[in-house]
């Protein structure tokens, strides 16, 4: 169930990419496992560059495997998620699905626009681009909110500041330690068996 339903978006996307359908013609036949625990899906490349549910016994000439958390920033266009997902089998092959995963865009207001017409897909689809940017500040502005109350009302993390006044005083506390062993030094001679002292 979760498999068909799976395919059939991604040819919904190759078919509006003829480059990613050209790019995976090479690989057909192949299949490809992706492993987002607790769901996977095994796909086979067809002669025409679409993908189809993979049979249970093929073997999968590359497997990507990804946690869920990873999937959530990729979807959120995190571009750091990309180098921790884990990769094996046919480098080639996988180097290919990366390249579309990464460049692959779906259409929504194209999409929405067949069942709800022109106009109102368009502001279907700005609303959501608005609610998307509203997200990504409001997810910004909780970050730098988090990092200010850690350095500034209960310090968890030292600021830039604080740690630079501590460098200070230490390069402080030192010079003063060195001095005053030099000056510890200067007595123990002038007061030693020998020195002149009284």
């Amino acid at each position: 169930m979760f498999d068909p339903a799976a395919t059939a978006f991604i040819n919904h996307l190759l078919r509006g990419a003829s480059w990613a359908r050209d790019a995976l013609q090479r690989f057909a036949g192949k299949t490809a496992r992706f492993d987002a625990a607790p769901l996977g899906l095994s796909v086979t490349v067809q002669d025409n560059g679409e993908v189809g549910v993979a049979a249970a016994d093929a073997a999968p000439a590359v497997t990507i495997t990804l946690t869920p958390g990873l999937a959530l920033r990729i979807a959120a266009r995190d571009e750091t998620a990309w180098r921790e997902i884990g990769v094996s089998g046919d480098a080639d092959f996988a180097a290919t699905l990366n390249h579309i995963a990464r460049n692959l865009r779906w259409d929504v207001e194209e999409d929405l626009s067949r069942v709800f017409g022109d106009m109102a897909a368009h502001r279907m689809a700005e609303s959501g681009r608005v609610l998307r940017r509203w997200g990504e500040q409001a997810l910004d502005n909780t970050g730098r909110s988090f990092a200010e109350y850690w350095t500034e009302e209960q310090p968890l993390i030292a600021s830039a500041h604080d740690l630079e006044q501590f460098h200070r005083a230490v390069d402080q506390l030192r010079d003063d330690v060195a001095r005053l062993e030099k000056r510890l030094e200067q007595l123990a001679s002038s007061h030693a068996p020998g020195a002149g002292g009284h």
